[in-house]
C-alpha cells in the first residue's frame, strides 16, 4: 500500500460517524480538515489525544477547521467514548479498515509480546481544496495537538 502524497488530493471515503451521520471527506471541502487516526476508544493515549483536541477546539473553530477522529471501533463504542469524554468533534467508524488502508495506517505492532495489526497513531491535515498538506505518523500524544494547530495557522 502506498502512502497518500503531500500535495495530492486526500483519499476520499464515506464512513458512519457519531450523531447518526455518514461523513464524506470530499463533502467537507471549503475548509481545512484535521483527520486523526487512533488505535482504540477509551484507552489512555487515545483519550488524552481526544481531550487535547477538545481543549483546543475554540482555536480550531476560529480557523474554521473540522476535526475528525477515526478508529476501527463501532459507532456505538464511539458514541459512548465521545459522550463520556465530552469530545467536541465527531468520531468515524472504520470497522472495515477502508480509510485506514487508503491512508496506510494499519501497521504490525507488538502487543504484550504478540505481533498484531493495528492503527499507527497518525494525523493528516487537508486544506480547503481537499489537498493533503501535512501528515504526522507514529504520533506521540504529548504536544501533538499544538503542533497540528501551528500547522493549521500556517494555512491561514
Amino acid at each position: 500500500m502506498s502512502h497518500p502524497k503531500i500535495g495530492n488530493k486526500a483519499p476520499d471515503f464515506t464512513l458512519a460517524a457519531t450523531g447518526d451521520q455518514q461523513i464524506n471527506l470530499s463533502g467537507l471541502r471549503g475548509a481545512p480538515v484535521v483527520l486523526y487516526f487512533y488505535p482504540k476508544d477509551a484507552t489512555p493515549g487515545c483519550t488524552q489525544e481526544g481531550l487535547d483536541f477538545t481543549a483546543a477546539i475554540a482555536e480550531f473553530n476560529q480557523l474554521k477547521v473540522t476535526i475528525l477522529g477515526l478508529s476501527r471501533d463501532s459507532v456505538a463504542s464511539h458514541e459512548k467514548f465521545k459522550l463520556k469524554q465530552a469530545f467536541a468533534f465527531d468520531l468515524l467508524s472504520d470497522s472495515e479498515e477502508k480509510a485506514c488502508h487508503l491512508y496506510d495506517v494499519i501497521k504490525e505492532k507488538n502487543m504484550y509480546g504478540k505481533k498484531v495489526m493495528g492503527i499507527e497513531r497518525s494525523t493528516f491535515l487537508i486544506d480547503a481544496d481537499g489537498a493533503l498538506v501535512q501528515e504526522w505518523r507514529k504520533v506521540k500524544v504529548k504536544d501533538h495537538v499544538q503542533e497540528v494547530l501551528e500547522a493549521v495557522k500556517q494555512l491561514a
